[in-house]
């Protein structure tokens, strides 16, 4: 299993087209931030201390949730041509297993993920050390790898699902612009989901990558939420934090981080098990 990771993990990045566009979305995201939506949301919030570090940190937790997710879809772009080229069937023939080959994609495409998403974090600290930001802590900056690992495992368990429906390229790479153009809205990172109607505030909340989205700002916005709402009462950072998406509510019950974990890691191994199961289903078929 490891020498066919190291295989599509070749494949991957001796294409530059596809490592590209599986980042596209991001430079998307960066780019809209810079050049208008930056700044509609420091105005939003003129006056107030620190309101660009704050915003800015906003934005990065907000990349780094759906960075995986295009990422990842780049990474099975390998399977489907794999595919597509029936070159499936000579490693089917030979004697790998079954389980190496699908534990190889399913490996590398973890790999990948959490390697943008670390090249994604490196470059969102420079630009907010540029900005007048300060660099996460250690112990911060642990804790957001554990996201990001965490996060891309069950990122990858998602597109894996929907990547095991797919036998033709051109179906997997209209799938890819319509999953890369939503992501950004269905996990509420383009508009604080307090800005949002209810019900689509409900689907976010219920869209497990959302989740990781929260843990996200959690991590990265504590430092920049201190020093924008020093000595402001605890009703008002509380209001902020739901309006940013900061915390999620789902009535008077506030999501803790342990849920949000708890969620991640049951929805990695539901999707897992129904990949495995549609795979199979196929193959008897």
């Amino acid at each position: 299993m490891i020498g066919f990771t190291k295989r599509n993990l070749k494949v991957f990045f001796k294409d530059k087209t596809s490592v590209f566009f599986s980042l596209l979305s991001v430079f998307i995201i960066i780019g809209l931030y810079m050049l208008f939506l930056g700044d509609v949301w420091v105005s939003s919030f003129d006056g107030l201390e620190g309101v660009r570090y704050l915003m800015d940190s906003w934005i990065i937790a907000g990349l780094l949730t759906v960075t995986s997710v295009t990422t990842a879809m780049g990474a099975f772009g390998i399977m489907v041509e794999d595919r597509t080229k029936k070159i499936n069937k000579d490693f089917i023939s030979s004697p790998i297993k079954s389980s190496s080959l699908m534990g190889g994609y399913l490996l590398a495409a973890v790999i990948i993920g959490v390697i943008m998403s670390i090249v994604a974090l490196i470059l969102s600290e420079i630009y907010l050390v540029a900005k007048g930001g300060e660099l996460l802590s250690p112990l911060k900056m642990l804790q957001v790898l554990g996201l990001i690992v965490l996060g891309t495992v069950t990122n990858v368990s998602i597109v894996f699902f929907v990547v095991s429906f797919f036998q033709s390229a051109n179906a997997f790479a209209t799938a890819s612009t319509i999953i890369g153009t939503l992501i950004g809205f269905i996990t509420g990172i383009y508009l604080p989901i307090g800005q949002l109607p209810n019900s689509v505030q409900t689907v976010i909340k219920c869209f497990p990558v959302s989740h990781a989205g929260a843990m996200f700002r959690q991590v990265m916005m504590e430092e920049p939420l201190a020093v924008t709402f020093r000595g402001a009462p605890p009703e008002v950072v509380a209001e902020f934090k739901q309006l940013m998406g900061v915390v999620y509510q789902f009535g008077d019950t506030e999501v803790t981080p342990a849920m949000s974990i708890a969620i991640l890691v049951v929805t990695a191994i539901a999707f897992y098990g129904l990949s495995i199961l549609n795979i199979s289903r196929k193959k008897r078929g």
